[in-house]
């Protein structure tokens, strides 16, 4: 049997042999740091026997090496359910499951009517200790399905028998570790004392499976790296992210409420919060009428009749509401396209018309379980920011590189980078394989026109055509999907939509669905956690500030607050009875960028006393000059003071 190794050299290996047994014989040094392996680009236990091919390609997995993380991880995860059935006792714990996920690991558990709270973290912190000091050694095996089934039958993991019955493989594999055994595909290390530096993060509900029918089982979350300032340095963004937290900072600042007894995944947004939606969506409109788009309205609720049509009954019911009146059945919308078609039928289209672009702002509903449901960022009703464009074949690239330009005006006031991702067509898709293929490259042909960089996401495409996903990064580094263009065949087609050619034949247009903001809810939500509530100038629902001294400068105050009102300046004044610090700072609290300090100075020289949001005291200035620089930061729509370039 031949192994390939990286650089592109071959070896010669006995039958059964491990990653182990390779990593020894090409160094002893080499296998003492050896996580596992990548074996045919599948991540391989360090002591599986490698499969029986006549060659292999092989690559040892090191601390240092990306793959690492899957293999401590999936180890933590299986040491963190072994402390917890340690501390809890084996005969009252249920395992769920413990998946690796994106910075981390995570397990279910359910533990009989015993509850875990974040107090509990730092004991089964200790016992996690104590079992990688104990440096146990990690077995895997295999069992046939019914003596898998027997084995957790003996073991009483009513949930891990559901899994099994559920494997289409003959066989399923188990890890052992000390007295701890679970079901698992792996991979892990070969012990426990390989685990390195790890933390456990929170702990919360979550329904097995994600089915709101099922059981709650208790879910602890934790972190692990292989080195130390790896996990420090994760551990300060964690902070980090929950200080930015959008679900306090926006009641906080009185921009929205959550209220999950009377409307669950359905925010309440108060008199500030509308302000800032209002100038994204001014500004969304502004954008729009530039790049040719028609603004539409269509109904929120629609006969069954439509969607059966569009398909979406068949694809998408259960994330629909309904309603039933006169014997007749209608949904919710949960997107606004079939609307658009409808205006379309409506019409008689010329080729001369195309492309034809349809915009709207429209309120759709999705059913989303309780259990998911997160602050702004997973709603049941949300405004989605949508635009579908109806266009010839020859016109598609043309129209695609358009929105992408359209998105980056967009995203520029934000101080957003972003990439982008092409999806392929999904397992439970519309149409044939032809017509996906046409549709999936002449949107690689736009990207490609473009220069734009993509990366592709195989299967990942909406069940209706191909489409093109840009994910933003926030001031975290975090990623967030937001603008989508998506290419549709099928929609035309199911609605029989046509155009008179140049040749006085109807021919089928194409359709093109796309949302920039995606979500307006969403969006909000980010943007008060990459700003963390201080909204630039043109944004923030108050954007200056009078504070008077004392109640005799209150008139002169009041003048001041009028004066910016004519500009156009969004102001209020602090008339309360507190000390100038104190209002100062509470004005810092709301985020405001401009304090306009008034006293007996400012009322004999006509001028303010500027202060910033930042904590900057500009000193006294003449009010013209202020109402200058914030004008200019309004009408730029500038991510910082001009005082603080």
């Amino acid at each position: 049997m031949r192994l390939k190794l990286p650089d592109g050299s071959y070896v010669e290996i006995e039958n059964g042999s491990t990653p182990e047994d390779v990593a020894k014989s090409i160094s002893e040094s080499l296998a003492k740091r050896a996580f596992g392996a990548v074996v045919d680009g599948q991540l391989w236990d360090l002591k599986r026997p490698l499969p029986q091919k006549d060659e292999v390609e092989f690559r040892v997995v090191t601390e240092k090496d990306p793959e690492a993380l899957e293999f401590l991880r999936h180890t933590m995860a299986h040491i963190m359910a072994q402390a917890v059935m340690r501390i809890y006792g084996k005969d009252k714990v249920k395992l769920g499951i413990g998946p690796t996920i994106e910075n981390g690991f995570y397990y279910d558990f359910d533990l009989d009517g015993v509850k875990i709270t974040e107090d509990d973290l730092n004991r089964i912190e200790e016992e996690m200790k104590k079992i990688i000091e104990e440096d146990l050694e990690i077995e895997r095996f295999e069992l046939p399905k019914d003596e898998a089934i027997k084995l957790m039958e003996k073991e009483n993991q009513t949930y891990k028998i559901e899994l099994i019955k559920e494997i289409p493989d003959d066989k399923v594999s188990f890890y052992k570790q000390g007295e701890f055994l679970d079901l698992c595909r792996g991979p892990h290390l070969p012990s426990t004392g390989y685990a390195r530096y790890f933390k456990l993060l929170s702990v919360s509900g979550a329904y097995w499976r994600g089915d709101e029918r099922n059981p709650m089982l208790q879910r602890i979350y934790g972190t692990a790296f292989t080195k130390k300032s790896d996990l420090e340095a994760h551990l300060k963004f964690v902070e980090e992210a929950k200080r930015r937290d959008h679900r306090k900072i926006g009641p906080q600042l009185g921009l929205f409420t959550l209220h999950p007894d009377v409307a669950p995944g359905l925010p309440f947004f108060h008199p500030k919060g509308v302000i800032v939606l209002n100038e994204l969506i001014e500004f969304w409109r502004k954008l729009h009428k530039e790049w040719g788009y028609q603004e539409i309205m269509t109904p929120l609720i629609m006969h069954e009749r439509l969607w059966h049509q569009s398909g979406h009954w068949d694809h998408y019911k259960e994330n629909m509401y309904f309603t039933e009146k006169e014997n007749q059945i209608y949904a919710v919308k949960p997107m606004n396209c079939p609307g658009h078609i409808v205006i379309y039928k409506s019409m008689s289209v010329s080729y001369r018309d195309l492309p034809l672009r349809f915009s709207e702002l429209g309120k759709v509903h999705r059913y989303e379980r309780s259990g998911v449901l997160h602050g702004l960022f997973r709603v049941r009703g949300f405004t989605q920011d949508d635009a579908h464009i109806f266009c010839t074949v020859e016109q598609i690239e043309d129209e695609v590189r358009g929105v992408a330009e359209l998105t980056h005006q967009l995203y520029s006031p934000f101080g957003f980078e972003y990439f982008v991702e092409l999806s392929t067509m999904p397992e439970d898709h519309m149409g044939d394989e032809e017509t996906w293929e046409k549709a999936t490259n002449a949107l690689k042909r736009a990207l490609d026109s473009m220069g734009l960089e993509y990366r592709i996401n195989e299967g990942e495409g909406a069940f209706y055509g191909p489409k093109i996903d840009y994910h933003i990064r926030d001031c975290l580094g975090r990623p967030w999907q937001c603008a989508t263009i998506q290419l549709d065949f099928m929609m035309p087609e199911r609605f029989d939509l046509k155009y008179m050619g140049p040749d006085n034949v109807e021919h089928r247009p194409v359709m093109i669905h796309r949302a920039l903001y995606g979500s307006l809810e969403r969006f909000l939500g980010i943007l008060i956690e990459h700003f963390e509530g201080a909204f630039p100038t043109w944004l923030a629902p108050v954007q200056a500030r009078v504070i008077p001294i004392a109640d005799r400068h209150n008139e002169y105050a009041e003048k001041v607050r009028k004066t910016l009102e004519t500009h156009g300046i969004r102001v209020d004044v602090d008339t309360k009875s507190h000390t100038t610090s104190y209002k100062v700072r509470a004005a810092q609290l709301e985020k405001i960028p401009y304090m306009l300090v008034v006293g007996d100075k400012e009322m004999e020289t006509g001028t303010v006393a500027v202060r910033l949001r930042s904590g900057k005291d500009l000193k006294q200035m003449p009010l013209e000059k202020v109402i200058s620089a914030i004008k200019e930061e309004i009408d730029k729509k500038l991510l910082h003071s001009v005082f603080e370039e």
